[in-house]
């Protein structure tokens, strides 16, 4: 259990990954302590109200704070083992209107995670990205994209210390606030005459969150530093998770939303020349020069062998051979259901 003793924080802590990533680590591991580190005072005093966290108040430590302020992060970070960097503004429409604001969470505060950890007894980073930062044509994923090329060169600024820095990049999380599914079923629940569609065509990646709370505890395990993990995961179509959730709703086109894709793409074709293909997930191996010989990414650190991907390979969720039908979706819903209170 690479997380027993051990001492973890966790940026956005109150968020839906947060909240699993920190029940996961409660109930398989032996943590020393836990900090969730959030500026929401209102979610933190929520979530240590409810059970699972109540019990464990022992081991929690809430922390109001913003990754804009570097400072502030210093203080979170004492004593501190691992880092998880779940912290975003996500929401694309509201990147677009208010650009400055995101760039401040999204880039600078990276940075900052960044600067505090350099200056801590930190021995592993790991930040969570998002498809939206391959090939981006909206701030949400530039912003993402750059913190992400912060994170992979932060490997070169360790020198002695044996601080690694990585990132795991991921699709839409079923169930998390920031998914369709909980306004497709609040809809649902007010009886709504249609569900709305951006666009027919619309394909998005899937995975539920336990999948994405496991990829970031096992990156930890994998990792050596500067690695992009990415995992293999489903495809669907917008439009056959409407049906699929509301079968007897009509469906109306909308349009596509600011700085909205039709189709997403978790590394596209150019990045095919430094990508590897393992058994269940892929890693994109950094472009500049690191401090160790990159031969070593072919095996990580739970000694799993990758190999390249075909040169002008792009994973993207309208070409992904694993799409799942209407039928699949529904089982997969069921299978796995969400807590509203993420």
């Amino acid at each position: 259990m690479i997380f027993k003793n051990k001492s973890i924080l966790i940026t956005g802590g109150t968020g839906s990954f947060g909240k699993a990533f920190i029940k996961k680590l409660l109930k398989n591991n032996k943590p020393k302590k836990i900090v969730v580190f959030s500026r929401d005072e209102v979610k933190q005093s929520e979530m240590q109200n409810e059970p699972i966290f109540k019990k464990n108040s022992n081991v929690l430590r809430y922390f109001i704070g913003d990754v804009r302020d570097e400072e502030r992060l210093e203080l979170a970070l004492k004593d501190i083992n691992y880092v998880v960097h779940a912290a975003a503004l996500k929401q694309i429409p509201a990147a677009e209107y208010n650009p400055m604001e995101c760039i401040k969470t999204n880039i600078i505060g990276a940075n900052n995670i960044i600067n505090a950890c350099l200056k801590s007894d930190v021995e592993k980073v790991i930040a969570l990205s998002t498809d939206k930062a391959a090939n981006p044509i909206n701030l949400y994923g530039a912003s993402k994209l750059a913190s992400d090329k912060l994170f992979v060169a932060a490997n070169n600024l360790v020198g002695r210390k044996r601080l690694q820095f990585s990132v795991v990049r991921y699709g839409n999380v079923f169930g998390s606030r920031g998914s369709v599914v909980p306004f497709f079923k609040q809809l649902i629940k007010n009886k709504s005459k249609f569900i709305p569609i951006t666009h027919n065509e619309m394909t998005r990646f899937w995975i539920h969150l336990d999948h994405g709370v496991d990829l970031v505890i096992q990156s930890f395990q994998r990792m050596r530093g500067g690695e992009i993990f990415i995992p293999k995961a489903s495809s669907i179509l917008i439009t056959d998770l409407a049906k699929a959730m509301a079968p007897n709703i009509p469906t109306k086109i909308i349009g596509i939303r600011p700085g909205e894709k039709i189709h997403e793409f978790l590394f596209s074709s150019d990045d095919s020349l430094n990508t590897l293909e393992f058994k269940d997930h892929y890693v994109i191996m950094p472009s500049i020069e690191i401090q160790f010989n990159k031969k070593l990414f072919f095996k990580n650190k739970l000694n799993e062998n990758g190999k390249y991907v075909k040169p002008g390979f792009g994973y993207s969720s309208i070409s992904n051979p694993n799409f799942m039908s209407i039928n699949q979706i529904i089982k997969f819903n069921k299978k796995y259901s969400y807590d509203d209170s993420l």
